[in-house]
This record gives structure tokens, sequence and C-alpha cells, in this order.
């Protein structure tokens, strides 16, 4: 089960009722934040979650709605009493951008791993997500996210007994170890099915529409894409800044067959991003304009 909450649906500058961009996700005991805009720790204590089990940060770009919030954050999981080891993943620059922040958070009771990506694409494991970064469009280098959760075949028993394998074993053989003793060397494939199907959540901000997005996007059971403009008329302005419109976002869900999409990022400008879905359905049916606070639960399908 993956747990996650929409923090903040904001571009630009925080409103009153939205905050800027953020996304946690949980799993497992461990927390995976993407982003860390302005109103980011307001956001989880409205949400009633918490700080210090976040393991891993993931930033899409250097932007300041994008990263403003993470010297407050970094101080709060301090005070936490955190020791463990935060991963914070992101473009080249990573590690001069954290440590020009942390001017004003100097100490940390915990140590900081730095992940800079400089290829098209990469994967990260860590505290049971994969983490599958692409490069997206916009005026500086950022980049989507994919967060996948996999899910192991099934324990088949029958083999288990027939091979005489030891029960005190299987525990290990289903996490996928191998185990080895005097009678010789037991393998996970020896006993497990084949992989089935996992979780998998798309994140994507700050970008014109491009192939790789509806690539690393397909199949995903949800979509999470900037839309940061409904209004007709402002693909002039999108094309600009390098921003994204409801109905490309739409057509981008529509080609991946991504099961459903949440829009986020949205403009100032726009106060209200459900005026405009009549027309983003007719392109994809299950798009929803995200809000601050929206949460789901994904569960595992058989």
């Amino acid at each position: 089960m993956l747990d996650l909450c929409l923090l903040g649906t904001g571009g630009m500058m925080p409103l009153p009722k939205r905050w800027l961009t953020a996304l946690l996700t949980r799993y497992n005991g461990s927390s995976l934040l993407i982003d860390c805009g302005e109103g980011t720790q307001i956001a989880i204590k409205e949400k009633g979650w918490t700080f210090k089990p976040i393991d891993t940060i993931c930033f899409t770009h250097y932007h300041a709605d994008h990263i403003s919030g993470l010297p407050g954050l970094l101080l709060t999981m301090g005070n936490a009493e955190r020791t463990e080891p935060l991963t914070m993943i992101g473009p080249k620059g990573l590690e001069k951008v954290v440590n020009s922040l942390r001017i004003i958070a100097p100490e940390l009771p915990f140590p900081i791993r730095f992940i800079e990506i400089t290829e098209q694409t990469a994967v990260i494991e860590n505290k049971g997500y994969i983490i599958e970064a692409f490069k997206v469009n916009h005026n500086v280098v950022c980049y989507g996210y994919n967060i996948i959760i996999k899910r192991a075949g099934k324990f088949d028993v029958g083999k288990a007994v027939n091979l005489g394998i030891p029960k005190e074993y299987w525990n290990q053989l289903q996490k996928g170890e191998k185990v080895t003793d005097s009678s010789g060397e037991y393998l996970p494939e020896m006993v497990m099915g084949p992989e089935r199907k996992g979780i998998k959540v798309t994140y994507c901000t700050d970008t014109r529409p491009t192939p790789l997005i509806e690539k690393s996007a397909k199949n995903a059971d949800l979509f999470i894409c900037e839309g940061m403009y409904g209004e007709k008329g402002k693909e002039d302005k999108a094309k600009e800044y390098k921003h994204m419109t409801f109905y490309e976002a739409a057509t981008l869900a529509k080609n991946a067959g991504v099961k459903e999409m949440w829009l986020t990022h949205f403009s100032p400008s726009l106060i209200r991003p459900e005026d405009y879905m009549k027309d983003v359905r007719k392109i994809f049916p299950n798009s929803i304009p995200g809000k601050d606070g929206k949460s789901v639960e994904i569960g595992f399908t058989e």
C-alpha cells in the first residue's frame, strides 16, 4: 500500500489556500518528498503526517517555488531528534544549492547523502522505493520522477515442501535472499512465482510536453502533472515560459494510458481549476484538478 498526499499545488507564489509545490508519499514506514515549496511544513502538519520518517527528498529543479521550504523543514527534522541519514536527489548542482540554503540551517544532527543526476534518465533504489528520474523541458534543467513499488511473485509452498527446503528459510527466500547451509544453496527463484504488478506513480512539473514524459508515464496508476494554465488562449504563454496547459497534460495522460491524472502547479491567476475540467475530460475522462491536501491510498491489484 502506497499513501500519497499532494501537499501544495501552487506555482510561482503561494496563495492563502494554496501552498507551493510538494508531494509526500509513505510506504513501509518510510516517507519520500518531491519538491519542498513554501508552506510544505504547514501542509504536512495540516495533513497530520510527520516529518521524521522522510528518508528521501527529490527535487525537480531549483526554482524557488520548488525548494524554498527546505531550510525550515531540515531544522524541524533536526529538532525532532532525527539522526538517520537523509538522501537528496536532484539535477547537477544539488549539493551546492542545498549547502547555500543551509547557511540559515547550519547544524543538523543527521548526515545528508547527495545524488546528482546528470544523464537523461537515472534509476535509484532507496528504502523500498525505485525512483526513476527522467529529464523534461523547462527553462532550467528539470526532471520528472516515477515512484515505483515492485511486488514479488507468490511463494509456492508446495514447491518448497517438495524440494525439502526447511521452513526457517522460507521468509528469507520470500524477501529475495539466497540461503546456504550444509545441505546446499536455496535460491528465491526455486519457490517464487513470476513478479506481480506493482505500483507506479509519475510526477512531472514545470515542462513542455515531451515524448520522454509520455514514455516514462506509460501505464502509471497515477499521473500527477503540471497544468499551469486552464484558460483558452494561454498556449503561447505556456510555450514561452516552458509550462503546460491542462489540455496538453490531458493529451499526455491519454497517450500514456495512465489510470488517473491529477493536475497541479496552477498559475496564481487560476483560482478555480474545476471550471475548465469539462473540456479536459473530453480528452482524458479520468482527469482531476489537484488541491492541497488531496490524498489517496494505492494498493496492489491482483
